[in-house]
């Protein structure tokens, strides 16, 4: 059985493949009345369109966006929507030598092991192009958390991290690398053409924060904001790592480090730290919620890899064809979406129960 739908009251499923005619989403769930055009979401999708440097993938594919359903006078109906990007830019040729052997790293072998038979073609639904489908469906999210502003950014490319005390959050959409830090995108230039120019790939960390998120959003138990928010960051296409907060490095603290101390305020409890990442029992603080994503090296390489066919015959694969030298860079927007989609469905949980 095949899982393509997320969310529980906001949710949406995605469907198509890379080489098909197109792909899209649904999303049910969306409350009615709220304003929504194509000019809406289209600023999303140019932020994780292929082909716009020579850091990403040459696809040409402008992902246009067409609202099928579910919108009537410029408004939401609480029907479903129905979202749809046209494939327009595909080169299916390029897959020939993948339709014999398996690309190590990517789903191929796996997706055989489990369905007997497979989509080739940039690796069908595997592909991270499904990813347009989940930012679309993110642009509608937003509208349902109005006062929530989410802004993701790169903070590691090749092992190379920024500076903090550079972050400038105007720099951001002033670089191909959505970069906080204008110093090191200069670096990452040099580092991802030069992986590029090789026929190799880099892997990326990406930083997403969400702001204006009230206390009070999330669950004890199942349904925790936190893991709410790994499963749907693990989910993204090339995603292996996922930490909250601190994540990782709050193993490396003591208690009092560890901590975040409060203190009374106007509006109630004013906190001095968040090293929890805005969530504490699985539920907001109203603090920023912090995530952090990994995403490892591109595939998808022209330097040959030991394989095997699908005979299981000792082979060797270089994969033709367009690919990103590092997925992370357009995979920022993507986290954007994921956080949007959650902290939506959240919401619209809280309110069910607690009005």
């Amino acid at each position: 059985m095949s899982f393509n739908t997320f969310g529980r009251v906001f949710r949406f499923s995605t469907w198509g493949e890379s080489h098909g005619p197109a792909i899209g989403a649904v999303v049910d769930g969306c409350p009615p009345g709220l304003v929504l055009s194509e000019a809406d979401i289209q600023p999303f999708l140019d932020k994780r369109r292929p082909g716009t440097s020579k850091f990403t993938t040459q696809r040409q594919e402008p992902d246009q966006v067409r609202i099928l359903s579910g919108v009537f006078e410029g408004k939401t109906t609480g029907t479903p929507i129905s979202l749809m990007i046209d494939n327009v830019d595909q080169r299916s040729k390029d897959y020939s030598d993948v339709a014999k052997s398996y690309r190590p790293g990517h789903a191929d072998y796996a997706y055989d092991a489990k369905y007997g038979f497979r989509d080739y073609r940039g690796g069908g639904r595997s592909s991270a192009r499904e990813t347009a489908s989940r930012v679309a469906a993110g642009a509608v999210a937003r509208l349902v958390i109005p006062d929530v502003d989410i802004f993701a950014y790169v903070t590691e490319i090749g092992g190379d991290a920024i500076d903090f005390a550079n972050f400038d959050p105007a720099e951001i959409d002033n670089n191909p690398f959505f970069c906080p830090d204008a110093k090191t995108a200069i670096r990452w230039e040099k580092l991802v053409d030069g992986a590029r120019k090789e026929g190799s790939s880099l892997g990326a960390v990406v930083e997403c924060v969400a702001t204006g998120v009230p206390a009070g959003w999330g669950a004890p138990l199942y349904a925790k904001l936190d893991s709410e928010l790994a499963s749907a960051a693990m989910s993204i296409n090339a995603v292996k790592g996922v930490e909250i907060g601190d994540g990782f490095a709050a193993a490396r603290l003591r208690g009092e480090e560890n901590a975040d101390p409060m203190h009374p305020g106007k509006d109630g409890p004013v906190f001095e730290a968040n090293h929890a990442g805005g969530i504490a029992g699985g539920i907001s603080t109203g603090q920023p919620v912090k995530l952090r994503v990994a995403f490892k090296p591109t595939s998808s390489i022209l330097i040959p890899v030991e394989t095997v066919d699908r005979q299981g015959d000792a082979s060797q694969i270089i994969t033709k064809g367009r690919h990103d030298p590092c997925v992370g860079i357009r995979g920022m927007p993507v986290v954007e979406a994921m956080m949007a989609l959650v902290l939506a469905d959240q919401k619209l949980l809280h309110r069910a129960q607690c009005g």
